[in-house]
This record gives C-alpha cells, structure tokens and sequence, in this order.
C-alpha cells in the first residue's frame, strides 16, 4: 500500500522542481515532447542530459517519464529526503549509486492548476517488450482524456466517478463538487487513487470505495456520474485485465450501466459513459442502442468510431503486448487472434461502435433523445455541447408560431452550385463551435434562418419568407416549423427569451 504520509511531501518536491505539463514542455522543446508521446524516449534523453546541470525538473523527466536511472546524487537533490522513504514504499528502485522508478509520476493539467498522477509505468518505450499484469494500473491515457473532456463541469453537490482506476476521474470531479465517491475492484488501483487524492490534496472530497458497478454506493444518488467502465468486448479466455476487461460477455458492462445509472441519479442529474457497443452484422447501432435507454431519463449517444471485427481485435491484441512486434510470441498472437475473431463472428458482430453516451434523469413523459453517428471533428471540451443539447431538445419542443428564434452567432452558411446560376444547387448552415453540425436546407428554410434575430415571432416570419416567394403561408407553416424546431434541438437556433 502506498503510505498517505508521503503525499504532502512528494507534492511539495514537485512543486519545487516546478515539475508541471509547461514546464516539462518548455524542457524537451517540440520535437522531443512530440516524440516521448510517441513512446520515444531518445530526443528526450539527450535534451535532458545536461539541463541546468541535471538539475530537479530534468532529473524528475528522466526518473519518471523517460524511465531512465539517475544517480542518487541527482534523485537527492529532486527529492530531499524522500529517495529511501520512497524506495521503501515501492515508487523507487535503489542499486549503487543510482535510482530507477518503478512507479509513473506524471504532471497533469487541468482547467483549474496543475495536477500529478500517479499510475504503473508506461509500458513499450522505445519498443521494448512490456507485458502488464491482470491489475495493471493505468495512468493517463487517450481514453481518460476524452471522458474528461466529455464530463460536465458545472458546480454539483455529490459525483462518482465508477471504475475510477488510479483516479483521474475523480481529481477532475473535485474541483466543482462537494463530495467525490471513486469506486473500482483493482485494490493497485484504489491504492493508488486514495494516494493521488492526497497528493493533489483533495482527499478531503473525494472517498474511495472497494466494489463492482454501484455495489459499493447502492441506496445513493449523485448529481453526476462520470465513467469509462472495462469496455473491451472480448472472449472470455481467462486472460482478463481488470483496467479493460469487465468479465461480462460482449457488451453487457456498457447495457448494464445504462440501465442501473438512473436508480443512482438525483432529479436533473447526468450519467456520462464513455463506451465502446456491439453493432449487429444485421441491425442498425441505434436501433439496438435505443433498447438499453431507461425511460427517466433524456438521452444523447454520440458514435464517432467504427472498427470492423479483425481491427477491433488487433487494437486490443497490441495494447496488451501480444503482437510479435512488441515482443509478443508469434504463434501465440496468431492463436489469440483466431479465437477472438472466431468469437466474435459466432456472436454476429459486424463491427464495434466507440462513442459517448450522454443520460440526464427528466422523469418526463416525452424524454428527449438522439442517437448521433458524427465521427467528425468536434470542439473540445465537448462538454459544454453536451450541456447545450439538454437545454435545446426542452427549447425545441416549445417551438411554434408565436416563438421568436435567434441564430446562433457561429452558424455560416455555405452556397453550391453552377458558376453564374441564378440560384444555389446546394445550401448548407453549418456551425463553427462545439459538435460543428451541418445541415442542408432549402430557399425558404435559409431565409427563415438568416432573418432569424428574434425580433418577429417565427409564424409572420414565414408567412412573410412565402409573399416573397409566392408560396401558400399556411401550407408553408406546416411544412416548416417542424423543421425549424429541430434546428433549435440541433442548435443552430435558439429561442429568444420573453
């Protein structure tokens, strides 16, 4: 167990070596910061060899990030006093005259100041065959990014951050809310995220909890939960990794969430799940998808990736270390990949969405949904979008001819067609910030948008749109206003208020 005692000081010997993401940017400079996210430590290596003499924030680089042993001379003076307390706590390795790491300490930026993560060691720098554990702990990582991004940041009273690995989730939730519970089954795990509260001094808000799902908070609700579950769909083989594997077949951990989340939601409260789903070879995503939505709850799914079955597998494959490439047996690898893949047509997989799933407790009759194929580049933090949908799709089904609408600032629209025609073949409004929606629209539902500055109630704006097109204002409102309140619910429209 990693002792609570050393926190404070660690925390304070990395804020003396000013060890922060610019800091250590600043140091390696672009080519080498661009290659060690690459898992290449060689430019990194030789920017740090002399820097300032060795000094602390080039011996922590080196130490923890680069995976480099230094001279104990050099760990002392980056951490006075801490080099034997840390060696005995399993973070360091001592031989003669030099200290290695055998624990990742890794600045972390957030919105509100910097942050230290501590996990198991990144595994493969510069290619070098890593096989990790059943419970190996990961760090930071592309996956913990997105949730992060993904996750709400309004004030709340109470959040819990499901499957919270060594804890990111959760250093994220306690700055905008009261009270933090991080669950998950890897003791490493707990361990180490009880330890980074600490170290980031927040462990005043957030309580670890040993448990599956929400066994361990069952009777209680939360204004927010923020989860990236073990999603990997995978045959069961016994060869689990506890940081991606839940144990559940196919995409059971994901449906099973869904379901639960709303029994642990106050009134208003968010669920936000980062997931990966099985796509039937014969049945649309969202239809299945659609099942798993409880019906007290506002909900918007968000697919931005497809793999198809073998890709999905050789992903998973080299992240764990099998491929030959990183060191992996190859007659190994083959019989992993044909006993996956095998698995996986047996189940009827055509392919394995990756995406967001986004669930708001309403208890209304009528709850809001859309179910989004958008693997487009979107505005991050993504977030505020997400916010944004809530508060749209209730506007958009206030809508009628009395409503005043207002074009939303970052809408363009964009014309198409042949040089010199007297009217565009194709018109399209498409948004510049957050999801960076485009629509295509016709002559009438263009110029409806365009005079849309909320002065005029949108029926006598398109009444007045069909004298200037000689068309029939009354069939022109039922044609239309449907439309236009889906713009609203897409946000390219919003009501004005009264």
């Amino acid at each position: 167990m990693l002792p609570l005692a050393l926190s404070g000081p660690l925390r304070d010997a990395l804020v003396a070596a000013d060890f922060t993401v610019d800091s250590v940017s600043d140091l390696l400079g672009p080519q080498a910061h661009a290659a060690l996210s690459r898992n290449e430590t060689t430019p990194a290596l030789r920017r740090t060899a002399a820097a300032a003499e060795r000094g602390p924030l080039a011996t922590l680089v080196r130490l923890f990030l680069l995976q480099a042993a230094v001279p104990l001379d050099d760990a002392e003076r980056a951490l006075p006093g801490l080099v034997d307390r840390l060696a005995n706590a399993g973070f360091l390795a001592q031989s003669v005259g030099e200290v290695g790491a055998r624990l990742d300490v890794r600045p972390y930026a957030s919105e509100d100041g910097d942050l230290w993560v501590v996990s198991d060691l990144t595994p493969g720098l510069d290619g070098i065959a890593t096989r990790v554990t059943g419970d190996y702990v990961l760090g930071i990582s592309p996956a913990s990014s997105s949730l992060a991004q993904l996750t709400l940041r309004h004030d709340v009273g109470s959040a819990l951050d499901l499957g919270t690995g060594c804890g990111v989730q959760a250093l994220h939730l306690a700055t905008h809310s009261d009270r933090v519970v991080a669950t998950d089954v890897n003791a490493r795990a707990l361990a180490m995220a009880r330890f980074n509260a600490a170290l980031n001094d927040v462990d005043d808000k957030v309580e670890v909890r040993d448990g599956s799902f929400f066994a361990p908070v069952a009777g209680e609700r939360f204004d927010l939960i923020a989860t990236n579950p073990p999603f990997v769909i995978s045959p069961a083989t016994g060869e689990r990794l506890v940081y991606r594997d839940s144990g559940l077949p196919g995409d059971q951990v994901v449906e099973h969430i869904v379901r639960t989340a709303p029994d642990h939601l106050t009134e208003g409260g968010w669920c936000q799940v980062l997931a990966n789903w099985v796509i039937d070879a014969d049945r649309p995503w969202d239809e299945r998808l659609a099942g798993w939505l409880p019906a007290e709850c506002d909900a918007f799914v968000v697919q931005r990736e497809v793999l198809d079955p073998a890709s999905y597998v050789e992903l998973w494959l080299k992240d764990a270390g099998h491929h030959p490439s990183t060191g992996g047996d190859p007659r190994a690898y083959v019989d992993r990949y044909d006993t996956w893949l095998s698995w996986l047509e047996q189940q009827g997989v055509g392919g394995v969405g990756f995406g967001w799933i986004n669930l708001r407790r309403s208890d209304v009759a009528d709850p809001a949904r859309e179910l989004l194929e958008w693997p487009y580049e979107v505005e991050q933090p993504i977030a505020p979008a997400i916010g944004e949908w809530a508060d749209a799709a209730a506007a958009a089904r206030t809508v009628d001819a009395d409503s005043r609408l207002v074009l939303r600032p970052d809408v363009l629209q964009e014309t198409s067609g042949a040089v010199g025609a007297e009217d565009p073949a194709a018109i399209v409004v498409r948004q510049q910030r957050g999801f960076r929606r485009a629509r295509r629209v016709d002559t009438v539902t263009a110029a409806v948008v365009g005079a849309s500055d909320g002065e005029l109630p949108l029926g006598p704006l398109v009444d007045a749109v069909g004298q200037l097109l000689d068309r029939d204002p009354a069939s022109l409102r039922e044609a239309y206003l449907p439309e236009l309140a889906e713009l609203v619910a897409e946000g390219f429209l919003t009501v004005a208020e009264a």
